[in-house]
């Protein structure tokens, strides 16, 4: 990167700056806590994952990767983000740091975005084949999803850098994902709507799971009738009969079982990642499909509002996943605790 990136003019640094009004900083101040809070709570699993012996194994290893990922995201990605919005949408830090910044951007993003989808695909798995599905099946398909993970990430975050369109305009300050056609398409159905559907195709496949379950859930109960045995001693003598009354046997399978109680969590955990994963990413990748195939384009600041409401992602991905696990409250308890 040359000094000739920050040497701008002194006429340069005054088209470039503009009063910020209160409702500007009030936004900014948001964004910057939002960065700060989702690199401590990723780094906070991630500490918590390393220091806790019982969570060196899979779905783990799996959480730890999503965790690597929404760090990476926060510590690189949306600080250089926040600089960019303080100059108003434009980049100010040469063609060098731009190329960085967007090959960091897609790769984390991207990453964390499949991370979701592993975890998914496990839990499906665990849930309707934990027969087969063992802690060694597990490792071994967690790791080869990790490294497809990281590996389709980075095909997809380099390929600008060895010519597949541009990323940096220097007449216009402006650094953005490429915004050739082909790329366009490769990118976002490699980063975004593949991993959609496939999310989409196993929470379908939970909730059908679960639905069946809850509906081959019955009371079974048998009740023998009462037995009349008839005993004639003599021809002149009366009757003599005996009852036997058989006591009613019951099995009851109305209430859940610990492994039901267990996949109702992991279901609903993964329905709700699913759908924040859905609600803070869609918006973005209908933008970045539809403008340069369309040759359209919307007001800077909605881009800047849909770029923002995918980083969130990264802040909530920890959050719901620990939320659904006792595991995690019980650990963050003591290594408070331990602190003190």
């Amino acid at each position: 990167m040359s000094f000739k990136s920050f040497s701008l003019s002194g006429s340069e640094l005054g088209n470039l700056y503009r009063p910020f009004s209160v409702f500007s900083v009030l936004t900014l101040t948001l964004l910057a806590m939002l960065v700060v809070a989702t690199f401590l709570w990723n780094l906070l699993v991630l500490v918590t994952i390393l220091r806790v012996r019982t969570f060196h194994r899979v779905p783990h290893n799996l959480v730890a990767s999503m965790a690597i990922s929404d760090v990476m995201v926060a510590g690189l990605v949306m600080p250089l983000s926040l600089v960019r919005e303080l100059y108003g949408r434009r980049w100010i830090l040469g063609r060098a740091l731009c190329q960085v910044w967007i090959s960091c951007d897609v790769l984390c993003c991207t990453a964390s975005i499949w991370n979701v989808t592993a975890i998914a695909l496990d839990r499906y798995w665990s849930i309707t084949r934990h027969l087969e599905y063992t802690l060694k099946t597990r490792k071994r398909i967690s790791n080869v999803m990790i490294g497809l993970t990281w590996l389709l990430s980075s095909v997809i975050s380099l390929s600008p850098l060895f010519g597949w369109g541009e990323t940096y305009s220097e007449d216009s300050l402006a650094c953005q994902v490429s915004q050739e056609p082909s790329y366009t398409v490769f990118s976002t159905f490699g980063a975004f709507y593949l991993p959609l559907c496939v999310v989409l195709f196993v929470y379908w496949k939970i909730y059908k799971a679960a639905k069946f379950r809850i509906g081959s859930r019955k009371t079974n109960t048998i009740t023998p009738m009462a037995e009349v045995i008839e005993v004639k001693e003599a021809e002149r003598q009366p009757q003599m009969a005996f009852t036997v009354r058989h006591a009613t046997v019951s099995f009851q399978t109305d209430g859940e079982t610990w492994r039901e109680q267990k996949e109702r969590r992991a279901a609903l955990m993964v329905g709700i990642l699913i759908g924040v994963f859905v609600l803070c990413w869609i918006p973005f990748f209908l933008a970045e499909l539809i403008i340069p195939l369309c040759s359209c384009d919307i007001p800077p600041v909605w881009k800047s509002v849909f770029l923002w409401l995918g980083y969130s992602n990264s802040f909530f991905n920890p959050l719901i996943y620990t939320a659904f696990n006792k595991n995690y409250n019980n650990a963050f308890r003591n290594l408070f605790s331990r602190q003190r």
